[in-house]
């Protein structure tokens, strides 16, 4: 019985539905100029949940898109997780404002902790999602601009410790590049904390993908260029939902 969570992602960039490669704004390219026409064919294929991400907000260290989600939160019963450059109080209050069900917070989890657990205090841990995006097995920020000394393992580890219970896990160098997830990473992650809700991100190309990580025992997945691309239709994914 199959049990993955799918989650597509939409990643904005002025307004519309984008994707990059390897976190690369340099490599983008436009899907849908109205994200929420996207989010809507998710709703209507029996999706509930999706994964949202502010590139404009990343790179300006603060929200930008939050018309966008407010519009799609609007328009659509999706479940919405939201990120990209939430820094402060304000951003957190705008995101939930606008619609998110649930927040992520990647480079304020290194660079400003004491704020990111005292929003998990605030507003509980199922709404608080830690981002863990890692390049050779290293925790990067600043939209993945950024490489630090801090190795993903024990960086979960200790916000585990603090109360955070949903991670998002991307290999940076599999973004978008269509050549499979890290599921041996993966594997890695849940050996040392198995009741994690471990979102997997990056490199999913086709179903069987999927496949691989359900059975690796992963709880979720994020898709997002394989959709796009054709790569994998929306049909193939009714074994998953519902």
């Amino acid at each position: 019985m199959a049990k993955i969570d799918i989650i597509p992602a939409i990643d904005i960039i002025e307004g519309k539905c984008v994707r990059l490669s390897q976190g690369d704004y340099d490599q983008k390219k436009v899907y849908n100029e109205d994200p929420c026409e996207v989010a809507l064919m998710f709703q209507d294929a029996g999706i509930t949940r999706l994964h949202c991400v502010d590139l404009d907000g990343a790179k300006a260290k603060h929200i930008v898109n939050y018309k966008v989600l407010e519009k799609i939160a609007s328009r659509t019963n999706l479940v919405i997780d939201f990120g990209g450059g939430l820094k402060s109080d304000d951003d957190l209050r705008i995101a939930f404002e606008c619609g998110a069900a649930m927040v992520t917070g990647g480079s304020i989890a290194v660079k400003d902790p004491d704020t990111f657990l005292k929003w998990i205090d605030k507003f509980g841990a199922d709404r608080i999602i830690l981002g863990a995006d890692a390049k050779d097995g290293k925790i990067a920020v600043s939209g993945w601009q950024e490489t630090t000394s801090q190795d993903l393992v024990p960086f979960i580890g200790s916000f585990k410790q603090r109360g955070i219970s949903k991670v998002i896990c991307t290999d940076i160098a599999r973004d978008g590049m269509l050549q499979g997830p890290s599921v041996d990473l993966y594997k890695q992650i849940l050996s040392e904390y198995n009741d994690l809700y471990l979102i997997a991100s990056g490199g999913v190309s086709s179903i069987d993908d999927i496949h691989r990580l359900d059975e690796a025992g992963v709880p979720a997945v994020i898709t997002g260029k394989a959709i796009y691309e054709g790569y994998i239709k929306l049909a193939d994914l009714a074994a998953f939902i519902g």
